[in-house]
């Protein structure tokens, strides 16, 4: 059997280094993901984000050892194609946030499965999104 699909976005990244609300969720994600029991899929955005985030609170430094972390979990990175794209711009549109923050959702619905976000004000009208924090 097969470890199901997850996409997570950004917000739900971040709390694997931080903590805040919902970072003991995420950190349960990457563990689940570790033991192959889900398949964590993330935008390419979501390399820069959390990357971003980590040399803000921890400097040039910090944000190398997070993106060797992050490489070391082996996600699978989606990069963008039109189909894709296009979508992002529908539900952008949709649920009023930016293209940014509709990378993630539109990678979930372009999949089928499951996006767990901690980002109520993009994601929280977005069908059966999961959210943490």
């Amino acid at each position: 059997m097969s470890a199901r699909l997850v996409v997570i976005d950004a917000s739900v990244g971040v709390k694997w280094f931080r903590n805040e609300d919902g970072t003991a969720e995420a950190r349960d994600l990457l563990r689940q993901h570790a033991a192959g029991a889900v398949r964590l899929v993330v935008p390419v955005l979501f390399l820069y984000e959390v990357l971003d985030v980590a040399r803000c609170h921890f400097g040039v430094e910090g944000a190398r050892r997070v993106w060797r972390s992050l490489a070391a979990d082996e996600l699978v990175v989606s990069s963008p194609d039109y189909e894709l794209m296009d979508r992002a711009i529908d539900v952008a549109e949709a649920l009023g946030c930016t293209l940014h923050d509709a990378a993630a959702p539109a990678l979930a619905e372009h999949l089928g499965c499951e996006l767990v976000s901690a980002d109520r004000r993009a994601h929280g009208a977005f069908p059966g999104v999961v959210l943490i924090g």
